[in-house]
């Protein structure tokens, strides 16, 4: 019988959940305890790192895992790699189940860069009033540009003092809507936006009100990860664990 290790952390990743639950799946969900209060999920959940490849290694052979799916975040990179590494050491299958890239559209001014020195550069040296939309990882690399006022929007209170000296801040957590958006972008007088290319619904408001005012965007292009079979649908995730036929959920 099937054991599935889900690496979670996005929405897709709760939907599928909630199917394999609602399948009777044999399955684990697992969070990398990033947020202070993650979304409850109706499989066994455990919060955490594995401790690198090793760790991971060691938890899919104490766990009997059979089959990987990667549903993290598509900037958690590392976490990929080390999937994919544990599952090549273990011989498991892994699939991967992304939700495609944004896409411009007409009327959308964007910028593509490849990291975050790419982002300070596309900044500039000019004052600017800047959304910066990449949550709470990375912000102290925005401290080299303090010359910016920064908005910030993060799902939980900060612990620590933000290093940026002129910024504001929101605690919200997706999705959001268009109109939410337009007036955030409005009343923070906000001339540029800062994001990543995560793809989805949730945070997809902020581009459109970008694109309604006007505002620019500079968008990083998610990290290249050779050697993955990346799905987009929860049906051809189904469709690969029932795909050998020896296996049943």
């Amino acid at each position: 019988m099937q054991k599935i290790l889900l690496l979670g952390g996005t929405t897709e990743a709760s939907h599928l959940a909630r199917h394999l639950a609602d399948c009777g799946a044999n399955a684990i969900f697992s969070y990398a305890g990033r947020t202070n209060s993650p979304r409850r999920q109706p499989l066994p959940t455990r919060v955490g790192g594995f401790g690198g490849v090793d760790g991971l290694v060691d938890y899919i052979r104490a766990e009997n895992i059979t089959h990987i799916i990667d549903t993290t975040h598509p900037f958690a990179a590392q976490m990929s790699r080390n999937a994919l590494a544990a599952a090549a050491r273990t011989s498991t299958p892994l699939v991967s189940f992304e939700r495609a890239p944004w896409q411009a559209d007409t009327g959308d001014t964007w910028q593509h860069v490849v990291d975050y020195s790419g982002v300070l550069g596309a900044l500039g040296d000019a004052p600017r009033r800047v959304f910066l939309a990449i949550g709470k990882q990375n912000i102290d690399l925005f401290a080299s540009a303090s010359q910016h006022h920064y908005l910030l929007r993060l799902v939980d209170q900060p612990e620590a003092a933000i290093p940026l000296p002129d910024h504001a801040l929101e605690i919200a957590a997706g999705p959001f809507d268009l109109a939410r958006d337009r007036a955030l972008l409005q009343h923070h007088a906000i001339d540029v936006i800062v994001t990543k290319n995560a793809g989805g619904i949730g945070a997809r408001a902020k581009l459109d009100a970008a694109r309604e005012l006007g505002v620019p965007v500079i968008i990083m292009d998610r990290p290249a990860l050779p050697g993955r079979r990346i799905l987009q649908s929860q049906q051809e995730v189904m469709d690969w664990l029932h795909q050998d036929g020896t296996q049943s959920i």
